[in-house]
Protein backbone atom coordinates (compact mmCIF):
# COMPACT_ATOMS: atom_id res chain seq x y z
CA UNK A 1 0.00 0.00 0.00
CA UNK A 2 1.32 3.45 -0.91
CA UNK A 3 1.86 5.55 2.23
CA UNK A 4 -0.46 8.55 2.56
CA UNK A 5 1.46 11.83 2.51
CA UNK A 6 0.71 14.02 5.51
CA UNK A 7 -1.32 17.17 4.92
CA UNK A 8 0.23 20.27 6.44
CA UNK A 9 -2.35 22.84 7.47
CA UNK A 10 -0.76 26.27 7.89
CA UNK A 11 -2.59 28.56 10.30
CA UNK A 12 -1.33 32.12 10.02
CA UNK A 13 -0.68 33.18 13.60
CA UNK A 14 1.00 36.50 12.86
CA UNK A 15 -2.10 38.23 14.25
CA UNK A 16 -1.25 37.11 17.79
CA UNK A 17 -0.18 40.26 19.60
CA UNK A 18 -1.46 43.47 21.16
CA UNK A 19 -2.52 45.02 17.83
CA UNK A 20 -5.09 42.24 17.26
CA UNK A 21 -6.58 41.41 20.68
CA UNK A 22 -9.76 39.70 19.46
CA UNK A 23 -8.36 38.07 16.33
CA UNK A 24 -5.24 37.03 18.24
CA UNK A 25 -7.37 35.28 20.85
CA UNK A 26 -9.34 33.56 18.07
CA UNK A 27 -6.09 32.30 16.55
CA UNK A 28 -4.62 31.12 19.86
CA UNK A 29 -7.72 29.15 20.74
CA UNK A 30 -7.83 27.49 17.33
CA UNK A 31 -4.13 26.61 17.67
CA UNK A 32 -4.82 25.00 21.03
CA UNK A 33 -8.02 23.17 20.10
CA UNK A 34 -7.18 21.79 16.65
CA UNK A 35 -4.31 19.31 17.31
CA UNK A 36 -6.31 16.70 19.28
CA UNK A 37 -8.88 16.62 16.47
CA UNK A 38 -6.47 16.15 13.56
CA UNK A 39 -6.58 12.96 11.55
CA UNK A 40 -3.70 10.52 11.36
CA UNK A 41 -2.22 12.20 8.30
CA UNK A 42 -2.86 15.83 9.26
CA UNK A 43 -0.60 18.23 11.11
CA UNK A 44 -0.84 21.89 12.06
CA UNK A 45 1.91 24.37 11.28
CA UNK A 46 1.71 27.86 12.78
CA UNK A 47 3.22 30.83 10.95
CA UNK A 48 4.32 32.99 13.84
CA UNK A 49 5.65 36.49 14.27
CA UNK A 50 8.99 35.87 16.04
CA UNK A 51 8.52 38.93 18.26
CA UNK A 52 5.08 37.83 19.51
CA UNK A 53 4.85 37.73 23.29
CA UNK A 54 4.08 34.66 25.40
CA UNK A 55 3.99 32.37 22.38
CA UNK A 56 5.18 29.44 24.48
CA UNK A 57 1.86 29.53 26.31
CA UNK A 58 -0.06 28.45 23.23
CA UNK A 59 2.50 26.57 21.13
CA UNK A 60 3.81 24.17 23.74
CA UNK A 61 3.00 20.46 23.64
CA UNK A 62 2.04 17.91 20.99
CA UNK A 63 5.06 18.44 18.68
CA UNK A 64 3.88 15.60 16.43
CA UNK A 65 0.69 17.46 15.59
CA UNK A 66 1.63 21.13 15.98
CA UNK A 67 4.80 22.99 15.13
CA UNK A 68 5.85 26.59 14.60
CA UNK A 69 7.72 28.47 11.90
CA UNK A 70 8.79 32.09 12.34
CA UNK A 71 7.86 34.47 9.53
CA UNK A 72 9.28 37.98 9.84
CA UNK A 73 6.78 39.85 7.69
CA UNK A 74 3.86 41.90 8.95
CA UNK A 75 0.31 41.28 7.69
CA UNK A 76 0.35 45.00 6.80
CA UNK A 77 3.45 44.71 4.59
CA UNK A 78 3.08 44.56 0.83
CA UNK A 79 5.88 42.03 0.61
CA UNK A 80 3.75 39.42 2.32
CA UNK A 81 2.12 39.04 -1.09
CA UNK A 82 5.16 37.09 -2.28
CA UNK A 83 6.93 36.11 0.96
CA UNK A 84 4.03 34.04 2.36
CA UNK A 85 3.37 32.07 -0.88
CA UNK A 86 7.10 31.32 -1.11
CA UNK A 87 7.15 30.04 2.48
CA UNK A 88 4.02 27.97 1.93
CA UNK A 89 5.61 26.27 -1.07
CA UNK A 90 8.88 25.69 0.78
CA UNK A 91 7.01 24.18 3.73
CA UNK A 92 4.97 21.86 1.53
CA UNK A 93 1.73 23.34 2.78
CA UNK A 94 -1.45 21.62 1.74
CA UNK A 95 -3.76 24.37 3.00
CA UNK A 96 -3.44 27.93 4.28
CA UNK A 97 -5.84 29.56 6.76
CA UNK A 98 -5.71 33.30 7.35
CA UNK A 99 -7.74 34.43 10.39
CA UNK A 100 -7.60 38.00 9.06
CA UNK A 101 -8.54 39.64 5.80
CA UNK A 102 -4.98 40.88 5.11
CA UNK A 103 -3.55 37.86 3.29
CA UNK A 104 -1.82 37.05 0.00
CA UNK A 105 -4.09 37.51 -3.00
CA UNK A 106 -2.54 34.38 -4.55
CA UNK A 107 -1.45 32.03 -1.76
CA UNK A 108 -0.60 29.27 -4.22
CA UNK A 109 -2.38 26.56 -2.16
CA UNK A 110 -6.03 25.93 -1.25
CA UNK A 111 -6.97 28.61 1.25
CA UNK A 112 -9.52 29.55 3.89
CA UNK A 113 -10.08 33.02 5.32
CA UNK A 114 -12.00 34.08 8.41
CA UNK A 115 -13.92 37.32 8.06
CA UNK A 116 -14.94 38.73 11.40
CA UNK A 117 -16.91 41.76 10.25
CA UNK A 118 -17.42 44.27 7.45
CA UNK A 119 -17.76 47.30 9.70
CA UNK A 120 -15.98 49.75 7.33
CA UNK A 121 -18.57 48.89 4.66
CA UNK A 122 -21.52 49.04 7.05
CA UNK A 123 -20.47 52.30 8.74
CA UNK A 124 -18.37 54.17 6.17
CA UNK A 125 -18.76 57.50 7.99
CA UNK A 126 -16.58 56.16 10.82
CA UNK A 127 -13.57 55.72 8.52
CA UNK A 128 -11.47 57.89 6.24
CA UNK A 129 -11.77 57.38 2.47
CA UNK A 130 -8.29 55.83 2.50
CA UNK A 131 -9.22 53.38 5.27
CA UNK A 132 -12.41 52.40 3.49
CA UNK A 133 -10.64 51.98 0.18
CA UNK A 134 -7.83 49.81 1.55
CA UNK A 135 -10.27 47.65 3.49
CA UNK A 136 -12.57 47.17 0.50
CA UNK A 137 -9.77 46.16 -1.85
CA UNK A 138 -8.11 43.88 0.71
CA UNK A 139 -11.26 42.06 1.82
CA UNK A 140 -12.41 41.53 -1.78
CA UNK A 141 -9.04 40.00 -2.66
CA UNK A 142 -9.20 37.78 0.42
CA UNK A 143 -12.62 36.33 -0.29
CA UNK A 144 -11.65 35.77 -3.92
CA UNK A 145 -8.49 33.93 -2.91
CA UNK A 146 -10.25 31.59 -0.47
CA UNK A 147 -12.06 28.42 -1.42
CA UNK A 148 -14.15 28.72 1.76
CA UNK A 149 -14.89 31.86 3.77
CA UNK A 150 -15.54 31.43 7.50
CA UNK A 151 -17.97 33.97 8.99
CA UNK A 152 -18.03 34.15 12.78
CA UNK A 153 -21.76 34.94 12.88
CA UNK A 154 -24.86 34.77 10.74
CA UNK A 155 -24.78 38.58 10.63
CA UNK A 156 -21.33 38.57 9.03
CA UNK A 157 -22.43 35.84 6.60
CA UNK A 158 -25.35 38.01 5.46
CA UNK A 159 -22.99 40.94 4.94
CA UNK A 160 -20.65 38.78 2.86
CA UNK A 161 -23.53 37.73 0.65
CA UNK A 162 -25.13 41.16 0.32
CA UNK A 163 -22.12 43.47 0.22
CA UNK A 164 -19.43 41.34 -1.42
CA UNK A 165 -21.66 38.95 -3.38
CA UNK A 166 -20.00 35.87 -1.91
CA UNK A 167 -21.96 32.75 -2.77
CA UNK A 168 -23.66 31.19 0.29
CA UNK A 169 -22.15 27.85 -0.79
CA UNK A 170 -18.69 29.25 -0.10
CA UNK A 171 -19.53 30.55 3.39
CA UNK A 172 -19.34 28.55 6.61
CA UNK A 173 -20.78 30.15 9.75
CA UNK A 174 -18.64 29.08 12.72
CA UNK A 175 -19.12 30.92 16.00
CA UNK A 176 -16.32 31.76 18.38
CA UNK A 177 -16.34 30.94 22.10
CA UNK A 178 -14.97 32.23 25.37
CA UNK A 179 -11.47 31.09 26.24
CA UNK A 180 -11.65 28.41 28.95
CA UNK A 181 -9.98 30.81 31.41
CA UNK A 182 -13.21 32.80 31.49
CA UNK A 183 -15.27 31.30 34.31
CA UNK A 184 -16.44 32.62 37.69
CA UNK A 185 -13.36 33.36 39.75
CA UNK A 186 -12.94 32.72 43.50
CA UNK A 187 -13.48 35.60 45.88
CA UNK A 188 -9.81 35.83 46.87
CA UNK A 189 -8.75 36.37 43.24
CA UNK A 190 -11.45 39.01 42.74
CA UNK A 191 -10.58 40.79 45.98
CA UNK A 192 -6.86 40.79 45.15
CA UNK A 193 -7.56 42.38 41.78
CA UNK A 194 -9.88 44.97 43.30
CA UNK A 195 -7.18 45.93 45.79
CA UNK A 196 -4.53 46.15 43.06
CA UNK A 197 -6.70 48.37 40.85
CA UNK A 198 -8.30 50.27 43.76
CA UNK A 199 -11.78 49.23 42.66
CA UNK A 200 -14.81 49.34 44.98
CA UNK A 201 -16.90 46.29 45.81
CA UNK A 202 -19.52 47.33 43.24
CA UNK A 203 -18.63 48.46 39.74
CA UNK A 204 -20.01 48.18 36.21
CA UNK A 205 -17.65 47.07 33.45
CA UNK A 206 -16.97 47.58 29.76
CA UNK A 207 -14.14 45.68 28.06
CA UNK A 208 -12.99 46.54 24.55
CA UNK A 209 -11.37 49.18 22.42
CA UNK A 210 -12.39 52.82 22.06
CA UNK A 211 -12.86 52.74 18.31
CA UNK A 212 -15.81 54.84 17.13
CA UNK A 213 -18.15 51.89 16.49
CA UNK A 214 -17.82 50.86 20.14
CA UNK A 215 -20.17 53.75 21.03
CA UNK A 216 -18.35 54.74 24.21
CA UNK A 217 -19.23 58.41 24.08
CA UNK A 218 -22.92 57.56 24.23
CA UNK A 219 -22.26 55.11 27.07
CA UNK A 220 -20.48 57.83 29.08
CA UNK A 221 -23.38 60.21 28.51
CA UNK A 222 -25.89 57.58 29.64
CA UNK A 223 -23.81 56.73 32.70
CA UNK A 224 -23.97 60.36 33.76
CA UNK A 225 -27.73 59.88 34.19
CA UNK A 226 -27.13 56.90 36.50
CA UNK A 227 -24.43 58.35 38.75
CA UNK A 228 -26.86 58.53 41.68
CA UNK A 229 -26.41 54.78 42.16
CA UNK A 230 -22.82 55.45 43.22
CA UNK A 231 -21.51 52.62 41.05
CA UNK A 232 -18.49 53.57 38.92
CA UNK A 233 -18.22 52.50 35.31
CA UNK A 234 -14.85 50.84 34.65
CA UNK A 235 -13.70 51.00 31.03
CA UNK A 236 -10.94 48.47 30.33
CA UNK A 237 -9.05 47.94 27.10
CA UNK A 238 -6.32 49.32 24.88
CA UNK A 239 -6.79 53.04 24.27
CA UNK A 240 -6.31 54.49 20.79
CA UNK A 241 -5.32 58.14 21.13
CA UNK A 242 -6.95 58.91 17.78
CA UNK A 243 -10.36 58.60 19.43
CA UNK A 244 -10.39 60.71 22.64
CA UNK A 245 -14.12 61.52 22.54
CA UNK A 246 -15.24 59.34 25.45
CA UNK A 247 -12.61 60.69 27.84
CA UNK A 248 -13.33 64.24 26.76
CA UNK A 249 -17.06 63.74 27.27
CA UNK A 250 -16.54 62.24 30.73
CA UNK A 251 -14.42 65.26 31.70
CA UNK A 252 -16.94 67.71 30.26
CA UNK A 253 -19.73 66.07 32.28
CA UNK A 254 -17.62 66.25 35.44
CA UNK A 255 -17.91 62.52 36.04
CA UNK A 256 -14.57 62.17 37.82
CA UNK A 257 -14.28 58.71 39.41
CA UNK A 258 -17.79 57.79 38.26
CA UNK A 259 -16.10 56.67 35.02
CA UNK A 260 -12.65 55.11 35.27
CA UNK A 261 -10.46 54.37 32.25
CA UNK A 262 -8.01 51.70 33.41
CA UNK A 263 -6.42 50.70 30.10
CA UNK A 264 -5.65 47.13 29.04
CA UNK A 265 -5.85 44.29 31.55
CA UNK A 266 -3.76 41.20 30.91
CA UNK A 267 -5.58 37.95 30.25
CA UNK A 268 -4.46 36.44 33.56
CA UNK A 269 -6.45 39.09 35.45
CA UNK A 270 -9.31 39.71 33.03
CA UNK A 271 -11.50 36.85 34.27
CA UNK A 272 -11.27 38.22 37.81
CA UNK A 273 -12.15 41.71 36.55
CA UNK A 274 -15.25 40.31 34.84
CA UNK A 275 -16.18 38.15 37.84
CA UNK A 276 -16.08 41.07 40.26
CA UNK A 277 -18.37 43.28 38.19
CA UNK A 278 -21.94 44.03 39.21
CA UNK A 279 -22.87 44.13 35.53
CA UNK A 280 -21.25 44.23 32.10
CA UNK A 281 -22.30 46.67 29.38
CA UNK A 282 -21.46 46.51 25.68
CA UNK A 283 -23.09 49.31 23.64
CA UNK A 284 -21.40 48.62 20.28
CA UNK A 285 -22.89 49.88 17.02
CA UNK A 286 -21.63 46.80 15.20
CA UNK A 287 -19.78 43.56 15.91
CA UNK A 288 -18.70 40.53 13.96
CA UNK A 289 -19.22 38.27 16.97
CA UNK A 290 -18.82 40.06 20.32
CA UNK A 291 -16.32 38.05 22.35
CA UNK A 292 -16.46 40.29 25.46
CA UNK A 293 -20.19 39.55 25.79
CA UNK A 294 -19.71 35.79 25.88
CA UNK A 295 -16.65 36.17 28.13
CA UNK A 296 -18.68 38.19 30.63
CA UNK A 297 -21.49 35.63 30.54
CA UNK A 298 -19.01 32.79 31.09
CA UNK A 299 -17.76 34.62 34.22
CA UNK A 300 -21.28 34.87 35.60
CA UNK A 301 -21.80 38.60 35.06
CA UNK A 302 -25.26 39.92 34.09
CA UNK A 303 -25.01 41.58 30.68
CA UNK A 304 -26.68 44.53 28.98
CA UNK A 305 -25.70 44.96 25.33
CA UNK A 306 -26.91 46.50 22.13
CA UNK A 307 -28.91 44.41 19.69
CA UNK A 308 -26.74 45.46 16.75
CA UNK A 309 -25.64 42.90 14.13
CA UNK A 310 -24.30 39.70 15.73
CA UNK A 311 -25.06 40.78 19.28
CA UNK A 312 -28.77 40.05 18.93
CA UNK A 313 -28.07 36.42 17.94
CA UNK A 314 -25.43 36.10 20.65
CA UNK A 315 -27.60 37.54 23.45
CA UNK A 316 -30.63 35.33 22.69
CA UNK A 317 -32.58 36.22 25.85
CA UNK A 318 -29.43 35.90 27.99
CA UNK A 319 -28.79 39.67 28.10
CA UNK A 320 -30.86 42.82 28.38
CA UNK A 321 -30.65 44.42 24.96
CA UNK A 322 -31.19 47.93 23.61
CA UNK A 323 -30.86 49.79 20.32
CA UNK A 324 -27.31 51.10 20.10
CA UNK A 325 -28.46 54.57 19.03
CA UNK A 326 -31.18 54.88 21.68
CA UNK A 327 -29.79 56.48 24.84
CA UNK A 328 -33.08 56.13 26.71
CA UNK A 329 -33.27 52.40 25.99
CA UNK A 330 -29.65 51.95 27.08
CA UNK A 331 -30.34 53.84 30.31
CA UNK A 332 -33.45 51.72 30.98
CA UNK A 333 -31.54 48.44 30.55
CA UNK A 334 -28.74 49.57 32.82
CA UNK A 335 -31.14 50.97 35.39
CA UNK A 336 -32.97 47.61 35.49
CA UNK A 337 -29.76 45.78 36.38
CA UNK A 338 -28.54 48.42 38.82
CA UNK A 339 -31.72 48.56 40.89
CA UNK A 340 -32.98 44.96 40.79
CA UNK A 341 -30.81 42.24 42.40
CA UNK A 342 -33.29 39.53 41.39
CA UNK A 343 -32.97 40.56 37.76
CA UNK A 344 -29.20 40.38 38.08
CA UNK A 345 -29.41 36.85 39.51
CA UNK A 346 -31.67 35.74 36.68
CA UNK A 347 -29.49 37.27 33.94
CA UNK A 348 -26.42 35.69 35.52
CA UNK A 349 -28.10 32.28 35.30
CA UNK A 350 -29.11 32.83 31.69
CA UNK A 351 -25.69 34.10 30.74
CA UNK A 352 -23.85 31.11 32.18
CA UNK A 353 -26.19 28.76 30.33
CA UNK A 354 -25.74 30.69 27.08
CA UNK A 355 -21.94 30.74 27.34
CA UNK A 356 -21.91 26.97 27.91
CA UNK A 357 -23.45 26.49 24.46
CA UNK A 358 -20.18 27.65 22.86
CA UNK A 359 -16.83 25.85 23.05
CA UNK A 360 -13.53 26.05 21.23
CA UNK A 361 -13.61 22.30 20.69
CA UNK A 362 -16.82 22.70 18.67
CA UNK A 363 -15.38 25.68 16.83
CA UNK A 364 -12.19 23.79 16.01
CA UNK A 365 -14.10 20.69 14.87
CA UNK A 366 -16.23 22.77 12.49
CA UNK A 367 -13.12 24.60 11.24
CA UNK A 368 -11.35 21.30 10.56
CA UNK A 369 -14.32 20.20 8.44
CA UNK A 370 -13.94 23.44 6.46
CA UNK A 371 -10.26 22.62 5.88
CA UNK A 372 -11.15 19.19 4.55
CA UNK A 373 -13.86 20.66 2.36
CA UNK A 374 -11.42 23.20 0.93
CA UNK A 375 -8.87 20.48 0.24
CA UNK A 376 -11.23 18.09 -1.51
CA UNK A 377 -13.81 20.34 -3.12
CA UNK A 378 -13.54 21.99 -6.52
CA UNK A 379 -12.30 25.53 -6.85
CA UNK A 380 -15.21 27.83 -6.26
CA UNK A 381 -16.06 30.45 -8.80
CA UNK A 382 -14.37 33.71 -7.93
Amino acid sequence: MTPVAPTTICLDARTVGPHFPGIGRYTINLARALPPLLGEHERLLLLRDPIAESVEDWTAGDPERRSVVDVSVSPFALRQQWVIPQRLRALGAGLYHSPYYLMPARPGVPSVVTIHDLIPLRHPHLFTPLQRGLFTVSVRLAVRAARVVIAVSAATARDLEQRLRVSPQRIAVIAEAADPIFRPQPADAVNALRARLALPERYALYVGSNKPHKNLQRLVEVWARLRSYGVPLVIAGAWDARYPEAKRRAAALGLGDAVRFIGPVDEANLAALYSGAMLFVFPSLDEGFGLPVIEAMACGVPVACSDASSLSELADQAALTFAADDSDAMADALDALLRDPDRRVEMRRRGLARAAQYSWRSTAAATLEVYRRALTGPNASR
